[in-house]
């Protein structure tokens, strides 16, 4: 067996002259099988910044590649995070690190004052901006209350009203309303000047016209009633929410109450529950995944039902305009499951988002839980550490077991090799994953041994010496690998032996050398003579040619 550069010979000898008639080359050797590992790595890092040249790729399989003895199991445990140190090789290409100036402890001081500096500074120019809205609000509320004592001195309704609408204000409330803000403001804002915090206190509106009959206020006073209406229903409804979030409150103090009792009963059915609850949530936010997934997939089920469902939307569309006080009428919305079909026809970025950080909150709420409570379950549990990017198999692939830091020029600059390490030299064994349509050398040598020297009484003789040479043939494991296939396809009691030659990548040179040194091969070379009179094309057979082709 003779693979070399460029092709991969199976030639049967028998005493020890070669059968060329039953050679049969695979189309493989150590130049495909660089420019096969330079494809996979182009494919693996697209945006490399270096660039991989031929002879690295030689290098690269040289040095890295060996044959697998079990290809199919050891591709499926390659990633494996056991053992992936040894198994991954990272190969270091010439980067240039950017340049950090490492500044002196003086010059970091310096850096550490003049940013206190600044910082001083700000606070000096923020307490010059306090003061001066202080200012502006002293002598905003002084000049309220002025204002307040000019509406004093007057007696008629008109001319206070004339007042106060030429300052801007609605009537005599509103001003003391602002009469109040400015004087909390300023005492919260000196206070928090001396360091003093003081809590704001609520004060309880009323509404003394909601109880004044209309026929005993005039215009005026009927439009502010009518304020005052709206201002206490608004009051009503902030104060009903309030209750109802008290209560939802003291409802899940109760719960969580509820079920510290059941976790001190019952421990293990508690964390039954738990991890139950748990398990229902991200098989929800698995179908939603999936679901995402096939929306985007315009023949799949999930996209033809939503398109059914727009189809029906829109067909049950009334095709004749309403009149007023007839026409037809449907029934849509008299069942609250009638508008989920908004949900379900909804695939934008906004559909169901709260929804899905519910899922969310709840998960973590419940694996925070476990974690306290469980032994059993730990961090690696939890649904964030099975899905980190990190321990990922495409990151054991692309990275290997180490961390990938996107900003340093040292990790950009770096490929792993992993699985191509056994990938590489399969070719030989099985071309398909190469996309070669040709048989391997397994099976190219079965077929010569079982059907073309089927007949031949020196059969047995070829399999005690299997000679293996070309630079191709230097992987490690690839006699065992040979042996082990050839066991598997032949009878158990063959007796096969194999062997590799000294200088595997210039024996093949050194054997046409020697032959051809040889007095008895000049009547095999082609003449000055013979050349002029036949042409290049001219070729003398000989035992060691290549005439068969």
């Amino acid at each position: 067996m003779d693979s070399s550069y460029t092709s991969t010979h199976v030639i049967p000898v028998v005493n020890s002259k070669p059968l060329l008639s039953q050679t049969t080359r695979l189309n493989w050797g150590r130049f495909q099988s660089a420019q096969y590992l330079l494809k996979l790595l182009r494919l693996k890092y697209p945006t490399f910044p270096g660039k991989i040249s031929d002879n690295q790729a030689e290098d690269l399989v040289r040095e890295h590649c060996y044959v697998s003895q079990d290809y199919e199991t050891d591709l499926s445990h390659y990633l494996d995070w056991t053992g992936l140190e040894d198994r991954d090789h990272t190969v270091q290409f010439p980067y240039t690190e950017q340049i950090v100036v490492q500044k002196t402890e003086e010059e970091l001081a310096a850096a550490a004052e003049k940013r206190k500096e600044s910082g001083r500074r700000l606070q000096a120019q923020a307490a010059k901006m306090r003061l001066e809205k202080l200012k502006k609000k002293e002598e905003e509320l002084e000049w309220c209350i002025q204002l307040q004592g000019q509406l004093e001195e007057i007696t008629t309704k008109k001319e206070k009203a004339r007042v106060l609408e030429s300052n801007d204000f609605d009537d005599e409330n509103q001003l003391n309303k602002r009469v109040k803000e400015l004087e909390f403001a300023i005492k919260k804002a000196r206070n928090k000047d001396l360091g003093e915090v003081e809590e704001e206190q609520v004060e309880v509106p009323t509404f003394p016209l909601l109880d004044t009959p209309d026929d005993q206020l005039d215009e005026e006073g009927i439009k502010q009633k009518r304020q005052q209406r709206l201002m206490k229903s608004n009051y009503d409804a902030r104060q009903r929410a309030k209750i109802e979030k008290e209560k939802e409150k003291a409802r899940l103090a109760e719960e969580q109450r509820l079920d510290d009792e059941r976790r001190e009963t019952d421990p293990q059915g508690w964390i039954d529950e738990r991890r139950i609850a748990r398990q229902a949530i991200i098989q929800k936010m698995k179908d939603r995944e999936r679901l995402k997934a096939e929306l985007g997939n315009r023949k799949s089920l999930a996209n033809q039902m939503r398109m059914k469902s727009i189809a029906n939307l829109a067909s049950d569309a009334p095709t004749k305009k309403r009149r007023r006080g007839g026409g037809d009428d449907d029934t849509f919305g008299a069942d609250d499951a009638d508008w989920g079909v908004y949900r379900t026809i909804a695939t934008g970025e906004g559909s169901d988002d709260e929804e899905e950080e519910d899922l969310s909150k709840n998960l973590k709420e419940i694996e925070s839980q476990l974690l306290k409570h469980d032994p059993n379950f730990t961090e690696e549990s939890t649904r964030e550490a099975q899905t980190d990017w990190t321990k990922s198999i495409l990151h054991a692939f692309l990275h290997g077991p180490y961390p990938f830091d996107s900003e340093s020029q040292r990790e950009i600059n770096q490929i792993h090799l992993n699985v191509e390490r056994i990938r590489v030299p399969e070719v030989v064994f099985q071309p398909t994953i190469a996309g070669l349509d040709q048989a391997g050398i397994v099976e190219i040598a079965s077929n010569i041994l079982t059907e073309r020297l089927a007949d031949s009484p020196n059969r047995d003789d070829v399999l005690k010496d299997i000679f293996l040479t070309g630079g191709n043939t230097m992987f490690e494991g690839f006699e065992d690998r040979l042996r082990a296939e050839l066991r598997a396809v032949l009878p158990a009691e063959q007796t096969i032996q194999v062997r590799r030659a000294k200088d595997c990548v210039l024996d093949a040179w050194k054997g046409a050398a020697q032959w051809a040194s040889r007095k008895e091969a000049k009547k095999d070379f082609v003449t000055r003579q013979e050349f002029l009179e036949k042409g290049a094309e001219y070729i003398k057979e000989h035992d060691l040619g290549n005439a068969a082709y």
